[in-house]
């Protein structure tokens, strides 16, 4: 895009640094948690299933900061990571042993975060309890990381942060803030995900005055008509229920436009669309704004797609944009790529990716086919 100029992988050590809260995610598979007896264990984190993703998936450097508890559980989030190729170097851990700046003690006064989610089933949606109240990360704050040498010394490509870490505590706000701008100092692409979420956050304004702060330093923005109205205070028009997509896309295009015009910074904004016809089965698409030529770019639409878990489409689609813009894709094309890794992603258990760029580029023709899904034998 005109005025997005990326450094190359070859002046940088990393192609991608997120920066957020990941925590143990436990699945109780087809029970209902209330009545469940077993778990498959997981992680995930709004932010880092972004680097995730771009390492799995596409095959990047991709490295998370984030802050854990060092004890069985923040090993496992931590080899779970690594599994998947991130970088987990730069991670902050907090001993047990209450030694030092980062440290707690062994009885959880911090602890690392946990999640709970069951998928949900038909008519039943699907359902998360959190238990991030006290988790390491609230603890990180402004001078906790030294971002000169990580995007001045060692060089990134991209920086990715989020919602979800600002509103933890006021510490993590402003460590986001201070990295957003070391980022832009060394020419560092920088992408912001709105993904508000009330458990963490009900009063709305605090959300919207920390975001006011950060999206000025943001280059591509993530965000649904519910998340510009909730995290920054802009509102899409009423429209009726059985309004048409045309109609609804007018409606958000119109909130796009007055967003980048408030914020002349930004480059592109995006969002997944989601239609649950069930608990697993939805409607799925995506839009992406190029604010410099002021149009829309839509990926090809699925409907009525059964899905294994729904959480990580947003995060997975936000991933697959930044990867298409670090290979020099167009809008074009960046949408698309993120389209069918949002959906993929939801094809399989967990937050985060399990499937490979082939498969994102194989599905991308599928869909545009519109064919079927064969046996590979």
């Amino acid at each position: 895009m005109a005025g997005m100029h990326l450094k190359s992988a070859s002046e940088t050590k990393y192609d991608c640094i997120s920066l957020g809260e990941v925590m143990l995610r436990v699945d109780p598979g087809s029970v209902p948690m209330a009545r469940a007896r077993t778990g498959a264990i997981w992680h995930g984190g709004g932010e880092t299933n972004v680097a995730e993703g771009l390492s799995y998936c596409f095959g990047l450097r991709a490295a998370v900061i984030t802050g854990l508890v060092d004890d069985t559980v923040g090993r496992n989030i931590e080899n779970q990571l690594r599994e998947a190729g991130v970088d987990t170097t730069n991670i902050v851990w907090f001993n047990t042993r209450g030694e030092g700046r980062f440290s707690t003690d062994a009885k959880g006064s911090l602890h690392n975060g946990l999640s709970f989610t069951w998928a949900g089933k038909g008519l039943l949606p699907s359902v998360t309890d959190y238990y991030r109240a006290h988790t390491a990360i609230r603890e990180l704050g402004q001078g906790d990381i030294d971002w000169e040498h990580l995007f001045g010394e060692l060089g990134a490509r991209w920086f990715h942060t989020g919602g979800i870490l600002t509103l933890l505590s006021e510490k993590t706000a402003a460590m986001a803030l201070e990295a957003m701008e070391a980022a832009g100092k060394n020419g560092t692409g920088r992408s912001f995900d709105l993904n508000y979420r009330s458990k963490v956050e009900p009063d709305k304004e605090r959300a919207r005055s920390i975001n006011r702060e950060i999206v000025p330093h943001v280059d591509f923005l993530v965000g649904n008509h519910d998340d510009f109205a909730d995290a920054l205070g802009y509102d899409t028009r009423e429209l009726a229920k059985d309004a048409s997509f045309e109609e609804w896309l007018d409606a958000y295009t119109d909130t796009l436009r007055t967003v980048s015009q408030a914020y002349p910074n930004l480059m592109y904004i995006g969002t997944q669309l989601r239609g649950a016809l069930s608990a697993d089965r939805i409607n799925w698409g995506a839009v992406l704004y190029d604010v410099a030529d002021d149009s829309i770019h839509r990926a090809t639409v699925r409907e009525n797609v059964e899905i294994a878990d729904r959480t990580g489409g947003g995060d997975s689609f936000c991933s697959a944009v930044v990867a298409a813009l670090l290979d020099g894709r167009s809008a074009a094309d960046a949408v698309q790529w993120g389209a069918a890794h949002g959906i993929l992603v939801q094809e399989t258990p967990g937050d985060t990716t399990m499937v490979r760029r082939r498969q994102i580029e194989a599905e991308i023709a599928r869909a545009a086919k519109g064919g079927g899904v064969s046996a590979l034998r």
